[in-house]
């Protein structure tokens, strides 16, 4: 595959996330090409570097409220401007899984999953022509009704698209990113993505350091300047 410069966008969100599936750990980030995932990113809301609010016996053994986790309900926003060519809404949040036991058997469903299509494994989504036409972004895992833009209408940067759920291939409530050459996930090829004008909370504790473009690492948990 030639060489593509990446697309520059900003982080999608407000607050402190913690990024999973970089591709700067590794490309494929999510191990497959399939649904043009090759560069995507997913990110979580976290405070410090807790994803929910509570912790109990349901963590370890069963499935839990997607409401008990940061991100969900939160608004995800235009990471760029364009226009919209895709809604996809009416998928359910489903039970969010920490517990190993409700993860393998989560598992064992995902041929299932991908088989259904774009809805089973995208949840509720967006999808956005870019202005420049460099390609399209993808916004997924989306909360069940809170899509607030339809087909065909102009978004501007840090527009509000919807909130962060957890419908689709998600096991707990996260927002799934990645551009692609093509509308369609079936039929495009993923395409690298970097992001300006962003924080990095460090490990240590210090204060956080300011990014003026790049792509996050796995595990580093960023901002929005």
């Amino acid at each position: 595959m030639p060489t593509v410069d990446p697309v520059v966008l900003t982080l999608p969100f407000h607050g402190t996330w913690l990024v999973q599936n970089s591709p700067a750990r590794r490309v494929p980030s999510h191990g497959t090409d399939l649904f043009a995932t090759t560069y995507a990113m997913d990110f979580v809301a976290v405070r410090g570097r807790r994803t929910a609010t509570v912790r109990d016996w349901r963590t370890v053994l069963a499935t839990e409220p997607p409401q008990r986790f940061l991100a969900f309900g939160r608004p995800v926003l235009a990471p760029a401007a364009g226009r919209v060519v895709s809604v996809h809404d009416g998928e359910v949040d489903h039970e969010a899984r920490r517990s190993p036991f409700t993860l393998l058997s989560y598992a064992l469903t995902q041929a299932a999953r991908v088989r259904r299509g774009a809805g089973a494994v995208a949840g509720n989504h967006v999808i956005i022509e870019l202005a420049d036409r460099r390609g399209y972004v993808l916004l997924a895992h989306l909360r069940a009704g809170s899509i607030r833009v339809a087909v065909g209408e102009a978004v501007g940067v840090g527009q509000d698209l919807g909130d962060c759920g957890n419908s689709g291939n998600s096991t707990q409530p996260h927002l799934h990113l990645q551009v692609m050459d093509a509308a369609d996930p079936y039929a495009a090829r993923g395409v690298p993505m970097s992001f300006r004008h962003y924080r990095v909370w460090q490990r240590s504790g210090g204060p956080p350091v300011d990014v003026a473009g790049g792509l996050p690492g796995e595990a580093e948990v960023v901002e929005p300047q």
